[in-house]
């Protein structure tokens, strides 16, 4: 490895784009469970603290170049423009990394892979406090974690790395139903869920909660719905983030969707799980839709203020006609819808009206197809 480049990390959220990526551990601690496939035949390992340093420093390093840069072309202190020059061309997955974080202000990090939580508590807040005091432009710190960990930390350990620098915890809470974690091996309970997640909202330590919806397939949909608002309504996290299950080869899962032992659910029958979420859920949470996998992506409100207002978005879905429920389903699953608004706009609806008729066998489109292009997206 050389002095300006470092280790990276598959995966960050949605939210975290414009955040600089630190690999702090790689692959997953866990990596059981059914539905994911991204770390799959890949061991755990925590990376040491002098490894995680010198990639810091190797930021630090490339920051220090594109400022030398920026002074040499004429665009004085302002890197932004050295940045854009580096993303239009960049040298290497690093640079462009760091590019993109300067780009967008540098000012937030992310630090990969599953779950840094588990990291000794002491090496994580030495890793923080060392990138603040290496990269003093950096203000906001977040990263994934999973409940189980978090309930096992003590929290004056979640409050000493709130204290460091750490701002938000990604968890994947997923479901809060226990027969549903157990089926797909999450290797964690409601009441892990719970505990862990209010001893980080204690903390101080900002909460993300993941729920994916999907997941009970057919069978558990209801109890998957109902439990899962229970426990996120016992936790009241500041976010509460949803994904709707694609299902991937290299995914346990997929055998068992193949063999018909799991049976997913439509994307109508999904949408009816998230209104019966919805409708129960009682916290004062941020529901965000923020990722391209969920049919109504404009589901988004602060709750309790904006839940009519998020379920008024369902209503209008479900009271299209099979045609245009059918029409929407497709234009959005192949790109073309964004929010159920584009239904009005004749030139789009056009292009799906087409595509309906290339790909329907007797005015009906297969499920499959459905989910074959949904897959595309992960």
């Amino acid at each position: 490895m050389t002095i300006d480049s470092l280790e990276l990390g598959p995966i960050r959220p949605p939210s975290e784009a414009s955040s600089l990526l630190l690999r702090v551990t790689r692959n997953c601690s866990w990596n059981r469970c059914k539905f994911c496939h991204i770390y799959k035949g890949k061991r755990f390992e925590l990376r040491p603290v002098a490894d995680i340093k010198q990639d810091i420093l190797a930021v630090k390093a490339i920051q220090d170049k594109l400022k030398e840069a920026a002074l040499k072309a004429g665009y004085g202190g302002e890197i932004e423009a050295a940045a854009a020059a580096i993303l239009n061309n960049p040298l290497s997955e690093t640079h462009f990394n760091v590019a993109l974080w300067l780009y967008h202000g540098g000012t937030s990090a992310f630090l990969q892979d599953a779950n840094t939580l588990i990291m000794p508590t002491p090496d994580l807040v030495e890793v923080i406090k060392f990138l603040k005091e290496t990269l003093p432009s950096i203000t906001r710190i977040t990263s994934y974690g999973r409940s189980k960990t978090a309930a096992k930390k003590k929290l004056t350990e979640l409050k000493a790395l709130h204290e460091a620098g750490l701002d938000r915890l990604h968890i994947g809470l997923e479901s809060g139903y226990d027969p549903l974690l157990a089926y797909m091996d999450k290797g964690v309970t409601a009441a892990d869920h719970i505990a862990g997640g209010k001893k980080i909202v204690a903390s101080g330590i900002s909460l993300s909660e993941y729920v994916l919806l999907g997941m009970g397939g057919k069978k558990m949909w209801r109890e998957h719905a109902t439990e899962t608002a229970r426990v996120l309504n016992e936790i009241n996290a500041d976010f509460i983030r949803v994904r709707t299950l694609t299902i991937k080869e290299g995914m346990p899962l997929y055998g068992e969707v193949k063999s018909g032992q799991f049976i997913r659910a439509s994307d109508e029958e999904i949408v009816a799980e998230e209104k019966r979420l919805i409708e129960n859920l009682d916290c004062r949470s941020n529901f965000v839709s923020d990722h391209i996998t969920n049919l109504l992506q404009e589901i988004e409100g602060r709750l309790p203020d904006d839940k009519e207002q998020m379920l008024a978005v369902i209503d209008r879905f479900q009271s299209l006609s099979a045609e245009e429920r059918q029409n929407f389903r497709l234009g959005r699953r192949i790109g073309i819808y964004a929010a159920l608004d584009d239904l009005n706009d004749a030139s789009k609806h056009g292009l799906v009206a087409q595509a309906v008729a290339k790909v329907a066998k007797n005015g009906k489109v297969d499920e499959e197809i459905i989910y074959s292009f949904m897959e595309r997206f992960i």
